[in-house]
Order: structure tokens, then sequence, then C-alpha cells
């Protein structure tokens, strides 16, 4: 999901890593997996109307990668919740991570932009290794949007690896999934999209998830299969990068890399149309999050 521009500079210039090789003796996954309430090693419902801050960081303006549009910053007005009620559909509070237009905005290093947006982190307060994360969301219709949900490794990236639950450049039909490792990173063939039925779209309420084990990373929609990705796929074209701790993010993203790769969208910013613009600056864009939970277990 977030790449440095470099990093895909680097994997289009050397192609594939050399193919490494390993035998697993576990079983695949088939089915999804019942998880129980006393496999829950972490969740926040959203329903305290703030952010609780032992559990989720809030990233500032110094963080930019993939050409995006917006600048991070800590404010209510990006990181904002619905009380129970305020969201049809929604199971009690929502937090929501919202695009606000404010122009010409400088971040500490001097990049001006035209938009701030919200993103967390629970690095450094909760990560894990192997079990199933999940999250209730609903998108916006918006082309150029980039709101995701994922997992990423500490230490150098992409060696620690990551996971992309979920991400929308804001197609609503589809919403798409990825592995990063090394070997395998900036166009990494380990993608999929998933597409919705007909009468069914990112509008939605969906629970987007992921249950990782040492073999395999199973991505699911509405408890649905839509991808499995394998230790055997991975190391076709580099080392499997999932062995260490992950920590979750939520955040939203506006235009830049793969939105512009998407929609060729030009002017007026990278992946951007003017519809978007005005309803950023009409402040009806957010991406919604109902919950997010993360279970766990011994693994056999």
């Amino acid at each position: 999901m977030r790449l440095p521009l470099l990093a895909v500079t680097l994997a289009a210039s050397l192609g594939l890593a050399s193919c490494q090789t390993s035998v697993s003796s576990a079983p695949l996954m088939t089915q999804p997996q019942a998880w129980q309430d006393g496999d829950l090693l972490f969740a926040d419902e959203f329903n305290s109307g703030q952010l609780d801050r032992s559990k989720w960081n809030v990233v500032g303006p110094d963080f930019w990668v993939n050409n995006e549009q917006q600048a991070y910053i800590d404010a209510p007005e990006t990181v904002r919740f619905l009380g129970n009620g305020e969201l049809a559909g929604a199971d009690g509070g929502v937090l929501a991570l919202q695009p606000v237009f404010r122009k010409d905005f400088e971040t500490p290093d001097g990049r001006k932009v035209d938009f701030v947006s919200g993103r967390i982190n629970t690095r450094g307060k909760f990560e894990f290794t192997y079990g199933r994360a999940a999250a209730r969301i609903k998108m916006p219709d918006a082309v150029g949007v980039w709101p995701a949900f994922w997992l990423l490794g500490n230490g150098k990236w992409p060696e620690t690896g990551e996971i992309d639950i979920m991400e929308y450049v804001g197609e609503a039909d589809w919403t798409g999934v990825a592995l990063h490792g090394e070997g395998y990173f900036g166009e990494t063939p380990l993608v999929n999209k998933h597409f919705f039925p007909p009468e069914t779209d990112v509008t939605q309420w969906h629970e987007y998830a992921v249950e990782w084990t040492p073999d395999q990373i199973r991505f699911l929609v509405d408890g649905k299969l839509t991808y499995r990705a394998t230790r055997t796929m991975a190391e076709h074209y580099g080392k499997w990068s999932f062995d260490t701790p992950k920590f979750v993010i939520l955040n939203f993203a506006v235009g830049g890399a793969y939105p512009f790769k998407t929609n060729g969208i030009e002017k007026p910013y990278s992946g951007i149309p003017a519809s978007t613009v005005e309803r950023i600056k009409r402040g009806d864009i957010a991406m919604y999050v109902d919950w997010v939970r993360v279970y766990g277990r011994n693994q056999p």
C-alpha cells in the first residue's frame, strides 16, 4: 500500500528476485476458521467518541509517500467520530477518516498541499504474528480517493512484510488486496481485485478481513474467500516476509500513484478529478470504520 516511489522504480528496473524454494508440511486452509471471543487479541469498537490513544497513534504531516496529494494531520476534522445512531447500519459509534480541503497547507519539510487527511496505526502499542484481522468499513463512491486497511512489519521495508487487506481507489465496484515482501514489492505479482456482486458496492457496509498463518495468507470480504497467497507462491519471487509481528493501519489518502495509475487523471491533481475535489470541499467524503478486531491463537 504505502511504498516509496523509489521502491517502485527499483522493482521495475531490477525485475524478479532469484527463485527460492521451501517445503511446508502444514495443510492449507480451504475454509474460513472459526474464531471465538477468547481468541480476541485487540478490538476497538469506536464507541467512546474519541480516539483511544493507548491503542492508536496518529500520523503527522512529516510522512509522505507515493505522490499522495494530502498531508496527514492529527486533528478532529480528519480523525473524527460519529455517535450511536448517527450513521445508518453502524453498530454503535463510528470512526471517520476524512479528507479536508486546506489550500496551501505547508508541511514541516516545506511541501505545500491542498488537502489534509487522517492516518492512524497501532505501532508500538499492538502488534501480532498470525491470526485474523478484520474491520467493518463503508466508503464513498468518489474517483481518486485512496483509503486503506492494512498490516505492516517493523524494520526495513519490504523485508518485514506488508499485508494490504483492503485498498480502494475510487471505482466503487471493486477493492484490492496485495502482499509486499523481499523480492515482490512495488508492482507485486501477489495482488488481486474483488468485484462486488450486482447491486452491491463499497458504499455499503462490508467486513474486510485477512487470515494469516505461517504458510498462507487468505483475504475475505463478508466472510467469503476472495484470494489466497501461499509461502510457496511468494518464494518463487523472494523471501517469505510474514514471520514477524505486524501492526494495524487505517488511512485515507487522496490521489497519488495508485489512483493515477487506475484513472489516468492529471488535473486538477494527480489522480483526482474536479468533481471529487468539490465533494471534499463540501465535506461529504470519508471512510467510516464501525470496528476493528484482531484474533489469534497458538498455531498447530
